[in-house]
């Protein structure tokens, strides 16, 4: 592969996804490519994400905030198709404002029609997760965050939205009706307890006084800085098989995950989003219930799996549980390839490799006699799938810190060709470990 690049060019926006099942590190090739960018968007998923980025040895774990925040002077911008709990949006401004001394609240664009997490979205969430431990389908391991439940009352036409914030009085009426709505469900159906209304009143109320100043038409922001030259990055949470139409449903995310809702999530046309840049790691991860076909044994000591899972330090950003660990599976990026037009690939964590005798890459299943090289949509075929591996010499010599292509071992190059052989999209960056100066460049996604 050619290391050499083009020069970032004005006016181009960019669009970062996951393409597994989150975890990607997405969090920190967005903090990379703001330095390229005038801008940074977060347009679905709420706080049930999270990004962490590390910068000189300092790690920092962002949930709702753009990742482009950590860059001084860059805007950040909250889109529509993003749930926001207000008293954690708060919270995480008042943390990056005291422990990393941040200036976040001057370049941070809240838009008003982000529906609102409030605590009985929360409390819904967990008592449905406590009986799916019983159904048939068993839990579907949700981060309990409320999401699922504010995506609810969104698209039932009932949610409270951020611009609610500005009218106590409005916002107590509405908030009276759905209280009554959710309080009828926990009480009933869920078996909890109802919630009163003082007290989540009073906690918006608070927290409106933080985010009021901060409101804004996000979409046409965009579109302004857009005509005026800006470049954009438009920053995914989750992962396209978390998202909730193409995912491994019912176990899935309450969001669109992949490239198309960078549009409907910010407020502006796709034809402003010019380039799509996937992520994905060296290996699968997965937090949480749902099949997992390259799953291998992550808990025993001396497995392959247990060395994915401690060098790689996989646990979550959010809960903090342990992400199950197996081979990269291309017949799976595939997929996400084809669903989000991706025009370049990130792949990262290619250091956990290192050490490794060989390497196995899943190309295809064998489901029901048949051969697929493909996921399948259902989430009871992928769980039927056995997959079928090809076998690379693995390398000695570490990746780590690396920043040029020509400096990976031979067996390195040979195996992250392959990927992007498979898959059918070129590689546009390696990232060799997790501070943002550890990335090998071959293609800007900012270029012409």
């Amino acid at each position: 592969m050619n290391s050499k690049h083009t020069s970032p060019v004005r006016g181009r926006n960019v669009v970062v996804v996951g393409t597994q099942w989150g975890d990607e590190g997405k969090g920190k090739v967005v903090d990379w490519l703001t330095d390229h960018a005038d801008g940074v968007v977060r347009f679905q998923g709420g706080h049930n994400a999270g990004h962490t980025l590390v910068i000189n040895g300092v790690k920092t774990a962002l949930q709702l905030i753009p990742s482009g925040v950590m860059r001084p002077g860059v805007p950040c911008y909250i889109g529509n198709g993003v749930v926001v709990d207000p008293c954690h949006l708060v919270g995480e401004i008042e943390r990056l404002e005291r422990d990393v001394k941040l200036d976040v609240r001057s370049r941070l664009y809240l838009s008003e029609s982000c529906p609102l997490i409030l605590p009985f979205h929360v409390e819904v969430d967990k008592a449905r997760e406590r009986l799916r431990e019983h159904s048939v389908g068993g839990k579907i391991g949700t981060t309990g965050k409320g999401i699922g439940p504010a995506y609810e009352d969104k698209v039932a036409r009932r949610a409270l939205r951020v611009q609610d914030l500005k009218h106590p009085e409005r916002f107590a009426a509405r908030l009276q009706e759905l209280l009554a709505l959710h309080n009828e469900a926990l009480a009933g159906y869920l078996g909890a307890e109802a919630l009163a209304f003082a007290p989540i009143y009073e906690a918006a109320m608070r927290a409106a006084e933080v985010l009021r100043p901060l409101m804004a038409d996000v979409g046409y922001r965009i579109y302004e800085a857009h005509a005026q030259g800006a470049n954009l990055l438009f920053e995914g949470a989750q992962g396209t098989l978390l998202d909730v139409d193409h995912g491994t449903y019912p176990f899935v995310t309450s969001s669109n995950c992949v490239a198309g809702t960078a549009a409907a999530g910010s407020g502006v046309g796709p034809g402003l989003l010019h380039h799509v840049l996937g992520i994905t790691k060296a290996y699968t991860t997965r937090v949480g219930s749902g099949p997992f076909p390259t799953e291998l044994d992550w808990q025993t000591p001396g497995t392959v799996g247990h060395h994915l899972a401690t060098v790689g330090q996989e646990f979550g950003t959010v809960t903090g549980r342990a992400r199950r660990c197996g081979w990269l599976d291309a017949a799976a990026l595939k997929r996400s390839v084809i669903i989000n037009g991706v025009q370049g690939l990130c792949i990262t964590k290619l250091d956990v490799l290192d050490g490794l005798p060989e390497i196995l890459i899943c190309t295809g299943y064998r489901l029901r006699g048949a051969v697929i090289d493909i996921l399948p949509l259902d989430a009871d075929d992928i769980a039927q799938c056995e997959p079928i591996y090809e076998t690379y010499a693995g390398w000695q010599g570490s990746t780590k810190g690396l920043t040029t292509w020509a400096a990976l071992p031979a067996q390195a190059q040979a195996y992250l060709e392959r990927v992007s052989a498979l898959i059918g999209a070129p590689i546009d960056m390696v990232s060799t470990g997790p501070d943002r100066q550890e990335t090998i460049l071959l293609r800007h996604p900012f270029g012409a």
